[in-house]
């Protein structure tokens, strides 16, 4: 198989690809022609049906595994591949697990140091909290570690939120040792699960798009709402506490433009909104300049970063 990191311009494709993304659209000149992105476990790419009525193309939807033949261009300086023949692909024809983007590091080993880290909490109602959720519930756990952290943008792969959740903490961890002021076992917890409702906002791969209750209510209002009812669960647990942490994950993306219910009121939540948007940022950055190759040339403007990007070349 030939993936999609491996596309270079002039490339003829004669393979197999999973539909993330199909739409009609029109042209300036009138003529219908259809966007489609095409996935596999190394990324997507855009592609275009210049003639969708041709009878070398035939039927197919998003979440169907297509077998296409094509041709890499290059658009504005992105690969985008050129659509000649499509059909769906006979279940004998591909692996499914050739499609699911997956995290470069080891999923076990990340939740393994996830855990290590978070005995150092030592307030019992904060660890009751984590071990209901982190450590006896099964199911969770397989499903904390297999689910992204985003539909697209970053750490959008099989394990990215368990990766992105260890990022954040591990920051923290930092920020309590160089301002020791912070209420370590707070802002720990915050940390890891500030993200916890996007068990609930995005669904599982291969699809890993938005719920009905990720479209009306979101990952932050959900995961408040989760360790909400973790914390009612709780014997004698301290409202105080409970309303403090979960003011940390309403308040984690720091400002009401950017989605948060409330704006940072804690020192704790101030550093979790620095943590959780230094480790998607960097992130992000780092897939940009991955998806670019080899070129150290300027990538063209970037609308995430609003600036012109390369690589640095000590790259």
């Amino acid at each position: 198989m030939q993936f999609i990191e491996t596309f270079h311009e002039g490339d003829k494709i004669n393979d197999i690809y999973l539909c993330k993304y199909r739409q009609s659209a029109t042209a300036k000149n009138g003529k219908i022609y259809e966007n489609v992105i095409f996935q596999d476990k190394t990324g997507t790419i855009d592609a275009k049906i210049w003639d969708p009525n041709s009878s070398g193309i035939e039927e197919f939807g998003v979440m169907d595994y297509v077998f296409i033949s094509g041709d890499v261009t290059n658009f504005q300086g992105n690969l985008q591949l050129s659509v000649r023949r499509a059909r769906v692909a006979r279940a004998n024809e591909y692996v499914a697990a050739d499609y699911l983007p997956v995290s470069e590091k080891d999923i076990d080993s990340m939740y393994d140091e996830l855990m290590e880290i978070m005995q150092q909490v030592e307030n019992p109602y904060l660890q009751k909290l984590i071990h209901m959720y982190y450590i006896d519930n099964p199911s969770f756990v397989e499903a904390f570690k297999k689910h992204s952290a985003a539909k697209t943008v970053h750490h959008s792969f099989v394990g990215g939120l368990l990766e992105h959740t260890l990022g954040v903490v591990k920051l923290c961890v930092f920020y309590t040792q160089q301002y020791p002021y912070l209420n370590k076992d707070l802002l720990l917890t915050a940390a890891l699960f500030h993200d916890i409702g996007k068990l609930k906002e995005i669904s599982n791969f291969p699809e890993n798009d938005y719920t009905d209750d990720g479209q009306l209510l979101g990952h932050i209002v959900m995961g408040s709402e989760l360790v909400g009812f973790g914390c009612r669960h709780i014997k004698d647990f301290p409202k105080k506490l409970a309303s403090e942490l979960q003011h940390c994950i309403l308040a984690h993306h720091g400002e009401l433009e950017f989605g948060s219910p409330k704006k940072p009121a804690l020192a704790e939540a101030m550093a979790l909104n620095y943590a959780d948007n230094t480790d998607a940022k960097l992130e992000t950055m780092r897939e940009v300049l991955k998806s670019a190759g080899g070129n150290t040339d300027w990538l063209g403007f970037n609308r995430l970063f609003e600036s012109n990007l390369r690589k640095s070349s000590e790259f």
